[in-house]
C-alpha cells in the first residue's frame, strides 16, 4: 500500500477488520486489495493475486445475469462506481478462482479524501445463498 493515500491505507485496515467481503480499488479502477472474507468468495488468496488492473478482474470472475449471459463490465457495481463517482448496486452470478458459480449482491463506494479528491472505490459483496 505504500504510495497510496492515507484514506486508502485506513479504508484497507477497515475491511480487514470485518467480517463481509471487500474489495478496494484505486482511482483507474486496479485492484488493492480484498478482505480473508473475499478471499473465502473469490477462492482465492489476495497474497496470490496482486494488485489486478480493472480490465483483469471486472472479467476473470466472468459475471453473469440469472440466465448466463455475460454483463459487460459497466455493469459490474465497481467499474461503474469508479466511472461515474457514485454509489452502484447491482446482483449477478461469477465463477471463483476454484471453479464454484456464486450468485452475489455488490454494493460499491466512492472513496473521497478531505480534500474531495477521488481516491478509489470500495466495494461490500456477499453470496445471496449464506445468510448474513
Amino acid at each position: 500500500m505504500a504510495g497510496h493515500a492515507i484514506e486508502l491505507i485506513l479504508s484497507r485496515q477497515w475491511a480487514d477488520a470485518l467480517n463481509i467481503p471487500v474489495f478496494i480499488v484505486d482511482p483507474r479502477g486496479n485492484l488493492i486489495f480484498y478482505n480473508p472474507p473475499a478471499e473465502v468468495l473469490l477462492g482465492q488468496r489476495y497474497e496470490d493475486t496482486g494488485e489486478m488492473a480493472m480490465e483483469i478482474w471486472s472479467t476473470s470472475f466472468f459475471p453473469t445475469n440469472e440466465e448466463g449471459t455475460p454483463i459487460p463490465p459497466e455493469e459490474i457495481p465497481l467499474v461503474n462506481c469508479i466511472k461515474n463517482r457514485e454509489p452502484a448496486h447491482n446482483t449477478f452470478w461469477i465463477k471463483s478462482f476454484d471453479g464454484r458459480s456464486v450468485k452475489i449482491s455488490v454494493t460499491a463506494i466512492p472513496i473521497v479524501g478531505r480534500a474531495k479528491e477521488f481516491l478509489g472505490a470500495m466495494a461490500i459483496f456477499w453470496d445471496n445463498e449464506i445468510e448474513v
